[in-house]
């Protein structure tokens, strides 16, 4: 399997509802619980691509676009976009969508950073 096939492959998408206890005073989406299912669906795509030992090392330029309210629906997308020798970044874009209407709009996105390690912690190559 080439390199782009092993690309579309990996991709990982996740569905969940917004409830209540994961929203703010605004009754909106916690940022920090929105990195936290982003760095999921990351740590997925990164794994199923790799398949091997897979840490964050770093998150970057996530952009909050639009509000998720409590009881809409969100979609996690995530992608590799970018390979190196001993990391991989992961496009992540996280939609939202009501659950008694039609549609959808991009709401978050954000790439993660993560390294493949030996049983040592030590940085190893992803494409052997």
């Amino acid at each position: 399997m080439n390199i782009e096939e092993k690309i579309k492959k990996s991709e990982t998408r996740i569905f969940k509802a917004v409830f209540p206890n994961t929203t703010n005073h605004y009754s909106t989406l916690f940022g920090g619980t929105a990195m936290h299912m982003m760095d999921e669906v990351a740590f997925i795509t990164a794994t199923r691509f790799s398949r091997q030992v897979m840490v964050t090392v770093s998150s970057d330029k996530i952009d909050f676009k639009k509000a998720i309210p409590a009881g809409t629906i969100v979609e996690l997308i995530g992608q590799v976009s970018h390979l190196g020798n001993t990391s991989l970044k992961v496009n992540v874009e996280m939609y939202v969508e009501q659950m008694y209407a039609e549609g959808r709009e991009l709401a978050v996105h954000g790439y993660f950073t993560f390294v493949a390690i030996d049983e040592h912690k030590k940085p190893v190559k992803i494409i052997q």
